[in-house]
């Protein structure tokens, strides 16, 4: 009896181990099989919900688009006569495109997400640190929010078809005196012609051959990754519960390498027609057909990097701009996209700065979880800060009755952002109004960056590594220069955030007494206006991002709702009003 403890307690360490190996291989397949159960029941509901509605909304707004194209190309001054005789000879080709790719892609997308989604939920319920809701989660997550995701989906391709794209033909159609007439000389024509044929032609078949080549290295190599983490434990088999989620990454892993190869070959369509776009901008068939040639040079040197080949490529590049841009960096994995993720960043999967195109092929660096990836994604947090500034900023602005009832139900039911003027205030004023706080908070703080409503302090260095991150957070940075350049006064300040509200608007501006005076000197007050046309221009941009008018659309509610007990004479906290 007392010799026998001493070589159980020898033997408990490995107990336990083998322990852990029958929880980890018993989560594994539990969840794949209850992911597989959630993906048969909801997989076709959400699938079938994704694909209707988002043919529905490109098939039924197909007639509008091309009226709308059409409309706007024959009443805009951007564009000479025979430019727009060209632009309308190529929309047939662009609207057959669209319709075809827009409904496949929906199909694939929809199947995709619908069957796959519950699976990756039903895994990442093993991270939650409570373990009796763990359980609950594993039977719950991914059912009924597959289904909503799929409406959000929907919803968001209307409003980008809808909204977003007519607001962009209206701007074009509008144009102004900066925008320089495009022109084009008659005898380019055909070169464009014949050069589009030749990328579709030479693009489609290489780009397809190169990937299926290469893609069973990136199988093995994924493998070959993920097995590695496994072994050393780093990446998602840092942890325990976090196995089974490396397991449904290593079973899915030749499904994403399918995915790369479609992609691949849906975007060669795009990179061999925009040569003729190339021969327009460096007039000269000759460049046309150099980067024809280059751009599959330029595919393979990207998916060596990717795949960490061997440098470079074989094949030939010539040169095909006048000027030489020193971007190659760009498609450099080892230069670019060290700090891992299973994916690289959104710009790095599609187009580069030329306009070459790649597979969508994630970073074979350690791999983290679905879920750290998303966190990782910082323009998201970015885009939710902006939106809780809005919802922050518009009650302020209810209380001292800047904004009304009216103008918030205006924008509701109007089409656009500037329809009329209380769909300004609401759709473009605000939002500037939220991003002019920001920026005045940051210069009062000194900080070299953007401060959010957090505290948080966005720069360069911490910021996302990505185009729309640049896009978005150049512009602000400058324009914060500029405003701290001018040294505005405390009234011009008011000025600057009532003229920035009201876009203008003469009555309203007089209706809200902020403490603000009209500057005196014409120069002082041009600049003022300058700074808040550039502020609401970077909004108007911004509103035709997808989600941005689901997201900006439940500020607007939750103001609504924060303005009816005071309309009714009530307490405006009370939580009993919810719209």
């Amino acid at each position: 009896m007392g010799s026998s403890f001493p070589e159980f307690k020898s033997c408990y360490p490995v107990v336990v181990k083998y322990a852990q190996i029958g929880y980890v291989v018993l989560a594994f397949f539990t969840a794949l099989l209850l992911g597989a159960l959630k993906g048969l029941l909801f997989g076709p509901v959400a699938s079938f919900l994704f694909i209707l509605g988002n043919a529905v909304v490109i098939i039924g707004l197909f007639p509008a688009h091309l009226v709308w194209t059409v409309n706007a190309v024959l009443k805009t001054n951007r564009f000479d006569a025979a430019l727009k005789v060209v632009i309308l000879l190529a929309l047939p080709v662009v609207f057959s495109l669209w319709l075809a790719l827009g409904v496949s892609g929906s199909i694939l997308v929809g199947i995709g997400y619908g069957f796959f989604s519950p699976w990756v939920a039903t895994f990442e319920a093993f991270r939650i640190d409570d373990h009796s809701s763990k359980f609950l989660h594993c039977l719950v997550d991914g059912t009924w929010a597959t289904v909503k995701g799929s409406c959000t989906v929907v919803r968001d391709c209307a409003d980008v078809c809808y909204h977003s794209y007519s607001q962009f033909l209206k701007e074009m159609q509008e144009g102004n005196s900066s925008h320089e007439t495009q022109t084009i000389r008659l005898m380019v024509i055909p070169a464009c012609i014949m050069v589009g044929l030749m990328g579709l032609l030479v693009e489609l078949p290489l780009f397809t051959v190169i990937s299926v080549v290469k893609s069973p290295y990136m199988l093995f190599k994924g493998w070959w990754r993920l097995l590695h983490d496994l072994v050393s434990r780093e990446g998602p088999f840092l942890e325990t519960v976090c196995v089974p989620i490396a397991g449904l990454a290593i079973l899915l892993w030749p499904l994403i390498v399918v995915a790369s190869i479609v992609l691949a070959i849906f975007s060669s369509i795009f990179v061999g027609l925009y040569g003729s776009i190339v021969v327009y901008q460096e007039k000269s068939f000759r460049r046309g057909i150099a980067y024809v040639v280059a751009m599959v040079a330029e595919f393979d040197e990207y998916t060596n990097d990717y795949l960490y080949l061997r440098e470079g490529s074989c094949l030939p590049k010539p040169q095909f701009r006048k000027k030489i841009s020193h971007h190659s960096s760009s498609f450099s994995v080892r230069s670019v996209h060290e700090s891992g993720g299973l994916f690289p960043p959104l710009d790095q999967q599609m187009l580069s700065p030329d306009g070459s195109a790649g597979m969508l092929i994630p970073n074979l660096a350690p791999t983290m979880s679905v879920q750290e990836t998303i966190q990782e994604v910082k323009m998201v947090q970015i885009w939710e800060d902006m939106m809780r500034s809005c919802e922050v900023k518009g009650k302020e602005l209810i209380d001292v009755n800047a904004i009304t009832m009216s103008d918030l139900k205006e924008w509701c039911c109007s089409s656009s952002n500037d329809s009329n003027n209380h769909a300004i205030i609401i759709g473009l004023g605000l939002p500037s109004y939220a991003i002019l706080q920001s920026l005045l908070y940051s210069i009062k703080t000194g900080a070299t960056g953007l401060v959010l409503s957090g505290g948080i302090e966005v720069t360069h260095l911490n910021g996302p590594q990505d185009r729309i991150f640049d896009w978005f957070f150049n512009p602000v940075i400058v324009l914060r220069d500029q405003i701290k350049a001018i040294k505005l006064g405390e009234s011009e300040l008011k000025f600057l955030e009532k003229f920035t509200l009201f876009g203008g608007n003469i009555q309203r501006m007089e209706a809200w007494e902020n403490g603000s005076v009209v500057p005196q000197d014409m120069l002082r007050n041009a600049q003022i206006q300058a700074i808040s046309r550039r502020l609401q221009g970077m909004t108007r941009s911004i509103s035709k991002f997808p989600t941005y008018r689901r997201r900006y659309f439940k500020v607007v509610k939750t103001l609504i709702a924060y303005c009816l007990p005071m309309k009714e004479g009530m307490n405006p906290f009370q939580p009993e009003i919810y719209l």
